[in-house]
């Protein structure tokens, strides 16, 4: 099998690392990060003229026909800068549900709004308690005569400050955690009976509690089949967790690069500390850690795309397991070698660290991934 970027792939890294070596650089994102909508709209305008909000899609939906290989390279490159844009929420995530089992008339205006820039989505599936147990929706939907009305909260929704439209799950059969009965709606955030407790996270991004008291929803908002969207949902966050190993591998290349430069410059008694050979065995762990990591994520953005569950599952429970433990050795190894000033708000080695920490921890830690993981081989 060829690992070697296509011309177009290597294209599209070039052009997206130009632009942010450019003009979006650390300073540039601490101010960014405090701005009120805690992104640029400047830089998703960009990613839009440079085709990245339309490459995962279908030439039929609009979009440019790329795969989730593609998606990777552009994870990983945002990743390598910390961009704080919701392109995992919207794109990744949230696209691809509504590509998957939208409706025609759906598809035409939501993914047309996300390919044009012009709509940020994000997925309101998570909640209190769950434990990423993904059939875990305690959210109602009522039938009335011309629609439902949805009762519920949803925990810790990345990019749902900034969105115009959220993807709720919803029970409208069935009780617990059954796999069976859940339903997904398109939802104005600021429609009656929505609440939204905004938040920024340790990583400078922004999530949101989002509650629901008696919100009237037509038959139209709904996306997909009626009790049974638990597949779909499944499968789009599992290219979610293919995106994240792939900006878990982004940074840990850019960890790695600081920590070298600052081995090479730091001096103590009289000789650069990348002299020592207890911090060179160190960054070796680091570099193989890091290299282990990005053929694992390969993996599982080859196997995102996949009909099968169970093999989709297997490689990207296995890449999120290993990934999260490789980021604690390089994220930890990092600080660690940069001494006290690893920690500092004024080095990016200290943001680095917090977004890798924030990466294990979303849609499933390492331990969850791993138990996940060797389920689907007990189960073969």
């Amino acid at each position: 099998m060829d690992f070697n970027l296509s011309e177009e792939q290597v294209a599209i890294q070039d052009s997206l690392r130009r632009y942010l070596a450019k003009d979006y650089g650390f300073e540039q994102r601490r101010t960014i990060a405090k701005s009120p909508d805690g992104f640029s709209k400047a830089a998703w305008s960009t990613y839009a003229e440079l085709g990245l909000l339309a490459l995962p899609f279908s030439e039929a939906n609009g979009g440019l026909g790329g795969s989730a290989v593609d998606t990777m390279i552009v994870m990983e490159t945002l990743g390598s800068h910390l961009a704080l844009e919701p392109y995992l929420a919207t794109v990744v995530v949230a696209g691809s549900l509504i590509a998957d089992i939208g409706t025609d008339a759906q598809r035409d205006r939501l993914l047309g709004g996300i390919t044009g820039g012009t709509l940020i989505a994000a997925l309101a599936h998570q909640e209190p308690g769950a434990r990423y147990n993904r059939a875990h929706v305690g959210t109602t939907a009522r039938r009335e005569a011309d629609g439902f009305v949805l009762n519920g909260h949803k925990a810790v929704v990345v990019g749902a400050p900034g969105a115009d439209q959220l993807l709720v799950s919803a029970r409208t059969s069935g009780a617990g955690a059954d796999a069976q009965g859940v339903t997904l709606f398109l939802v104005d955030p600021k429609a009656a009976g929505v609440t939204l407790t905004a938040y920024a996270t340790q990583d400078a991004q922004r999530a949101a509690e989002v509650k629901l008291v008696d919100v009237k929803v037509g038959a139209d908002a709904v996306i997909g089949p009626v009790d049974g969207a638990l597949p779909a949902i499944e499968r789009a966050i599992d290219r979610g967790i293919a995106g994240l190993c792939a900006e878990a591998v982004g940074i840990m290349v850019a960890l790695n690069a600081a920590t070298l430069e600052y081995l090479k410059t730091r001096k103590q008694f009289g000789v650069p500390i990348g002299k020592f050979q207890a911090l060179q065995h160190r960054m070796a762990d680091m570099a193989i850690a890091t290299e282990q990591s990005r053929s694992l994520a390969t993996l599982a953005a080859l196997k995102a795309d996949s009909d099968d569950a169970a093999e989709r599952s297997r490689a990207v429970s296995g890449a999120k397991a290993y990934i999260g433990q490789a980021a604690r050795t390089v994220g930890q190894g990092a600080v660690q070698m940069h001494g006290g000033m690893g920690v500092t708000d004024e080095l990016i080695v200290a943001h680095f660290f917090k977004r890798l920490t924030l990466i294990n921890a979303t849609f499933g830690d390492a331990d969850h991934h791993l138990a996940r993981f060797s389920d689907t081989l007990l189960a073969e």
